[in-house]
């Protein structure tokens, strides 16, 4: 039996401090902002999963996706709307998340 090539499978994939930090950065402007209220993290066996709500009781409005087995492709992180739709994808957090950062301006203004 051989190795697997790429090291070993990780039992979940997760978020790091430095990650986490900057998520909740943006996180917290959006509910100062009184646009988001919510939220949940999801730790699986491929990817990991920060979904933003508006009310505890419905589906995400969006969900940032960590896919560590997109890393050398399309990128480890994206930004997933309401409706499944891939709004950003990359390999740097805080570039994706530029996305969400352009909700935070029209909603200020």
């Amino acid at each position: 039996m051989q190795p697997s090539q790429g090291g070993p499978i990780p039992q979940q994939v997760a978020f790091d401090r430095r990650e986490m930090s900057v998520i909740m950065s943006l996180y917290g402007r959006m509910v100062a902002a009184g646009e988001w209220r919510d939220y949940g993290i999801s730790c699986l066996r491929e990817l990991a999963v920060f979904s933003i709500f508006r009310r505890t009781a419905e589906y995400p409005l969006y969900r940032i996706e960590k896919n560590p087995k997109l890393r050398n492709r399309q990128g480890q992180y994206s930004v997933v709307g309401m409706d499944g739709q891939v709004l950003k994808r990359g390999t740097d957090l805080k570039a994706v998340l530029r996305v969400l950062e352009r909700k935070l301006i029209r909603a200020v203004d």
